[in-house]
C-alpha cells in the first residue's frame, strides 16, 4: 500500500492555492466587466496547464504539475468533487413543483427547446468527418451526444443574467426559470442515458431497457415520495433546534452520497444522482433562503473555481484546436436553442416583445456544455479537439447572454413608476408582523386605489405568486406582485416597517420596505419595466437609509420624488 508523502502533501496545497486563488482573483475581475466566472476560472487552468506553462516553462509546470499517479489522482478527486457538489447546487435551483404548476407555457417551451435542438444538432453531426469521432462505429450515440450538448442550457448563467438586470423575481423571469427546469432535467437524463450506453452497457439492448426502467422509477420515487421525505427530514432538523446551515448543508450532502451511489449502481452516473438529490432538497419548503445562499456560496466559492480551473489542466488548448470545429459547436448550438425556445415562447401565446428575451435565456450551454464535454472526455467518449470545441462554444454562448439580454429588455417601450404611484398609496408604518398580513394590509389600500377588485381577490393572487417563488430580495425588501384579468391599470401600493417583518429573505435580514406591484394579466411590459426601477432604487443604500428616517407618508413621497423624477422626465420625452 502506498501512502501519501510529504512531498505530495506539500505539491498538493501549492496546485490548491495557486488555482483557487488565481480563479477566485480573475473570477472578479470578470464579474466586473459582466462576464461569468467560469472563463476566468478555465483560462486559469489554461495559462498553468500544458497550454501556457507546459509549453513555454516546461521545468516549473512539471514540479507543479507532475505525472506522478498519486500526485495526479489527489487533485483528481477534488475537482470530482467539485463536479458532484456543483450539480447538486444547480439541482437546488431546479423547482421541480412550480415548473409543473406553470406547464401550461413553460412546458411548450421547454418541449420545443429540446426538440428542435436536438434535431438540428443531430441532423448536423452526421455530417462531420469521420476524423473528428474516437469511434466511427459509434457514430449514432456520437450524433446524440453532440445533439445534447447543443440542446441543455446552463441555468445558473441565465439565472446570474436575469438578477443582474433586476428580472430574477417577474413573472417573465419566474417562466424562464421554470422552462429551464424540465429542460435541464431530461437534458440530464438523455445525457446519462448516452453515457451509460457507452460506458457499461454498450450493445445490450436489454441491459439499457432494464437500466432505462430502473432510471425512470427511481427518479420519479425521488421526485414524488422522495421530495416529501426531504422536506420532512429538513424540518426535524428544525424542530430539534441543531446547528443551522451546517445540519442541513450536512443531511443534504449524504443525500447527494445516498443518490449518486444508487444511479451509479443501476448503470448510470452519479452526477445524475446528485442533481436529482438536489432537486429534492430544493423542493424542500422548510430549507431556507439564507441556508440556500450559503450552500451555493461555499459550492461557488470552494468547489465550482477548482473543478473549472483543474479542466485547462487537462488538455493542450492550442495543439486540439480546430476552427471548423469551433465554429461547429458554438453556431448550430446557439441558433438551435434560440430558434426552439423563440418557437415555444409563440407556441406559449407570449407577446412578441417576450418571446426574444425567453429565446435568448436559452442561449448559454457555459458550464453546463463544460460539464458534460469533460465527463465525455475523462470516459473516453470524445476527442480532445471536440471537447476544446465545447469548451469555447459553452464560453461563447455565455460571453453574449447578458449584452443580449439586456438589449432586448432596454428597447421594450419605457415605463415610469410615478405613472401609477402617489401619496395615497403609502403606509409609513405596516401593523402586520407576518408575511401574509402585510400583504393583506397592501392589497386593501390596492382596493382602494384600483376601484374594482376587492381586497380579499387581490390578497388571494398575490399569495398564490408568493407561494410559487418568494419576492425577497436583498437588504430588506420585497416586492409582492400579482397580474389580474380586470385590472385597467398597473398599480404600485408600498408599505415600511421599522420593526422588520421575516419574509425569508436570501440575505437573512427582516424586510422593512414592502413594494405591492399589481399589473393587468395582458401587460407584459409594466411589470417587467416597474420591477427593474425598483429593484435598481432600494440597491442604492443611500435611497434606503432615506425611506427608514421619513416621518410620514408625506415624507416619504417627496423621497420617491426626488428618486424617480428624473427618470419620470426622461420617460416622457422618449415616448414625445
Amino acid at each position: 500500500m502506498r501512502y501519501f508523502s510529504e512531498q505530495n502533501i506539500y505539491i498538493f496545497l501549492i496546485q490548491l492555492f495557486l488555482l483557487l486563488g488565481l480563479a477566485r482573483v480573475l473570477g472578479e475581475v470578470f464579474r466586473r466587466w459582466k462576464q461569468p466566472a467560469l472563463t476566468a476560472e478555465i483560462l486559469v487552468g489554461i495559462l498553468l496547464g500544458p497550454t501556457i506553462l507546459g509549453r513555454y516553462l516546461p521545468p516549473a509546470y512539471n514540479f507543479i504539475f507532475p505525472q506522478d499517479a498519486v500526485q495526479i489522482n489527489m487533485l483528481d478527486t477534488v475537482t470530482w468533487l467539485g463536479l458532484l457538489f456543483f450539480l447538486l447546487e444547480i439541482g437546488l435551483k431546479v423547482d421541480f413543483t412550480s415548473a409543473w404548476k406553470h406547464r401550461g407555457k413553460a412546458l411548450k417551451i421547454a418541449v420545443t427547446d429540446i426538440i428542435v435542438p436536438m434535431a438540428l444538432g443531430l441532423a448536423c453531426s452526421f455530417l462531420l468527418p469521420d476524423r473528428y469521432l474516437v469511434d466511427p462505429g459509434q457514430r449514432l450515440l456520437f450524433a446524440f451526444f453532440m445533439a445534447t450538448v447543443m440542446t441543455i442550457s446552463a441555468m445558473p448563467i441565465t439565472i446570474r443574467a436575469l438578477a443582474d438586470l433586476n428580472l430574477i423575481k417577474t413573472d417573465l423571469g419566474y417562466l424562464i426559470m421554470s422552462a429551464l427546469s424540465v429542460n435541464e432535467i431530461i437534458g440530464w437524463i438523455i445525457f446519462t442515458l448516452i453515457l451509460g450506453s457507452f460506458t457499461h452497457i454498450s450493445g445490450q439492448a436489454e441491459k439499457l431497457f432494464t437500466s432505462l426502467v430502473m432510471v425512470t422509477s427511481f427518479t420519479f420515487l425521488c421526485l414524488s415520495v422522495g421530495r416529501r421525505l426531504t422536506d420532512a427530514a429538513i424540518r426535524k432538523i428544525k424542530e430539534y433546534s441543531m446547528p443551522e446551515p451546517g445540519a442541513s448543508l450536512t443531511f443534504l450532502c449524504l443525500l447527494g452520497f445516498l443518490c449518486g451511489a444508487v444511479f451509479q449502481m443501476i448503470g448510470m452516473h452519479a452526477l445524475l444522482g446528485f442533481f436529482i438529490a438536489g432537486i429534492m432538497a430544493g423542493e424542500a419548503k422548510a430549507l431556507s433562503e439564507r441556508t440556500r445562499q450559503v450552500i451555493s456560496q461555499m459550492v461557488y466559492a470552494i468547489f465550482v473555481p477548482l473543478f473549472f480551473a483543474g479542466i485547462g489542466l487537462k488538455v493542450d488548448f492550442f495543439a486540439n484546436f480546430n476552427i471548423i470545429l469551433v465554429l461547429f459547436v458554438t453556431l448550430v448550438g446557439i441558433f438551435a436553442k434560440f430558434s426552439g425556445a423563440w418557437l415555444g415562447a409563440r407556441l406559449a401565446g407570449l407577446s412578441r416583445e417576450s418571446r426574444m428575451p425567453v429565446a435568448i435565456a436559452h442561449i448559454p450551454g457555459g458550464s453546463m456544455e463544460i460539464v458534460i464535454g469533460i465527463v465525455a472526455l475523462r470516459y473516453g467518449f470524445i476527442s480532445e479537439s471536440v471537447f476544446v470545441a465545447i469548451v469555447f462554444g459553452g464560453i461563447v454562448s455565455a460571453a453574449i447572454l447578458g449584452p443580449w439580454l439586456k438589449f432586448s429588455i432596454v428597447n421594450r417601450k419605457k415605463t415610469s413608476a410615478l405613472e401609477f404611484f402617489s401619496k395615497s398609496d403609502i403606509i409609513p408604518e405596516l401593523k402586520a408582523h407576518d408575511r401574509d398580513s402585510a400583504i393583506n394590509e397592501l392589497c386593501v389600500l390596492a382596493s382602494g386605489a384600483q376601484g374594482s377588485a376587492d381586497a380579499d381577490k387581490l390578497f388571494s393572487q398575490v399569495q398564490q405568486r408568493e407561494k410559487m417563488m418568494g419576492t425577497a430580495l436583498e437588504d430588506g425588501v420585497a416586492v409582492p406582485h400579482a397580474r389580474l384579468n380586470l385590472l385597467p391599470r398597473p398599480v404600485i401600493v408600498f408599505g415600511r416597517s421599522a420593526r422588520g417583518i421575516d419574509w425569508n429573505s436570501p440575505d437573512g435580514k427582516l424586510t422593512q420596505f414592502v413594494f405591492l406591484i399589481l399589473t393587468p394579466k395582458k401587460d407584459d411590459d409594466s411589470q417587467i419595466q416597474i420591477l427593474r426601477i425598483i429593484s435598481r432604487m432600494m440597491q442604492d443604500k443611500t435611497n434606503r437609509e432615506s425611506l427608514a428616517r421619513a416621518d410620514d407618508a408625506a415624507a416619504i413621497w417627496e423621497i420617491f420624488l426626488e428618486i424617480l423624477a428624473p427618470q419620470h422626465v426622461l420617460k416622457n420625452k422618449a415616448s414625445g
